[in-house]
């Protein structure tokens, strides 16, 4: 599998829509196989929260491959033998696309810090948009989003009718939920409450280096909503660690041993300020705005959703895709929805690609 990272530089404005601009601007991402002569066998990968451009594949060093690696590659499911695959990096996030870290303009010892502006799902996707008409691509074979990259893959759906052939959003919503929206707020303050956040001003190497307490709290949290009761149950039950005393105030479960090593490592390669931004967007996320309904909003889709959720997910619960289906079937009738049997929780979408490859396959090859 041919694989390759490049970096897009933009000098004209992003309109933000919040009225806001970023100039200049850049995103980050990554290619997996050959773009056609006709430059029509072109699929979209989008990520989640803490994702990157980095889905599949790996370089000199790695230790892992991309995070959704079981998915793209050569004679996987979404085959780089067959297509020209794209992953990129969202505006906002931390791992090389501009954002709340990134130099105010370039060659700045000035970051942007809290003085970066609110992006939202569609400004994401305008920014991507953005990209794949720089690079001549006029057409999408497909959109494929998990989670915050459902949401993407959604918004291109609305935004840009007749641009993509096949849309699948999974493990998602059409509008986040004040339970989500609870949730995100949780984190962020976990994250402002920490002093050594400073109120933006952290030095990221040193953050890197020693981490942050309130960004390992935040990721804690996170894991309570990413993974089912069901699997928590089924991992660890109720097993304390060998080492440490019963009776002792700070001796812990194998789940806290669990939660802490997962927190604290957070902060070698996540940036506080980016997660507070991205959970901000998520939060924003309601495909109706702009559209006097939800009806209206969908009734701009022209293009084909293969919506997939997961019975166990307990953040963007299988109802949510379900009603996203009862709205395409008002106004088009051009989808199709599966629900996946699962109790792992929310990150099915990935660490249970065998439950899923199939249909992505299927419905990319009719």
């Amino acid at each position: 599998m041919k694989l390759e990272t490049k970096i897009a530089k933009f000098t004209k404005p992003l309109y933000l829509e919040s009225g806001r601009i970023l100039e200049p601007w850049q995103i980050i991402y990554e290619t997996y196989g050959e773009l056609n002569e006709n430059r029509d066998n072109v699929i979209l990968i989008t990520h989640a929260l803490s994702g990157s451009h980095h889905a599949a594949g790996m370089y000199e060093g790695d230790r892992k491959p991309g995070w959704w690696d079981g998915l793209i590659g050569d004679g996987k499911a979404i085959d780089t033998t067959k297509y020209f695959v794209i992953a990129t990096n969202v505006i906002g996030s931390c791992f090389g696309s501009t954002g709340p870290i990134s130099p105010v303009y370039p060659g700045s010892s000035e970051r942007y810090r809290l003085k970066f502006p609110v992006i939202t799902i569609k400004d994401m996707v305008k920014a991507q948009k953005i990209l794949l008409d720089s690079l001549g691509i006029k057409h999408l074979k497909s959109v494929i989003g998990g989670s915050m990259g459902g949401m993407q893959a959604l918004r291109f759906a609305v935004d840009y009718p007749g641009f993509i052939e096949k849309i699948f959003p999974i493990a998602t919503t059409y509008q986040t939920r004040p339970y989500v929206i609870a949730i995100n707020k949780a984190m962020i303050e976990a994250v402002r409450s920490d002093c050594e956040f400073k109120n933006g001003n952290y030095d990221p190497k040193e953050i890197r280096k020693r981490g942050l307490k309130g960004l390992a709290a935040a990721r804690m949290i996170g894991y309570l909503n990413y993974i089912s009761p069901v699997t928590f149950d089924k991992k660890f039950g109720r097993d304390y660690v060998k080492t440490d005393g019963m009776f002792e105030l700070f001796g812990r479960f194998q789940v806290e041993s669990y939660l802490e090593y997962n927190g604290s490592n957070f902060p070698k390669w996540f940036d506080p300020l980016s997660y507070i931004y991205l959970l901000k967007a998520i939060s924003l996320f309601d495909i109706s705005r702009g559209f006097t309904s939800l009806k209206e909003a969908f009734s701009q889709i022209k293009d084909k959703l293969v919506l997939i959720s997961f019975s166990g997910d307990t953040l963007f619960f299988p109802e949510e895709m379900r009603e996203i289906k009862k709205y395409m079937d008002e106004v088009n009738g051009k989808s199709e929805y599966y629900e996946i049997k699962s109790d792992y929780g929310h990150d099915s979408f990935l660490v249970e690609i065998d439950k899923f490859e199939d249909i992505i396959k299927n419905e990319l090859n009719n």
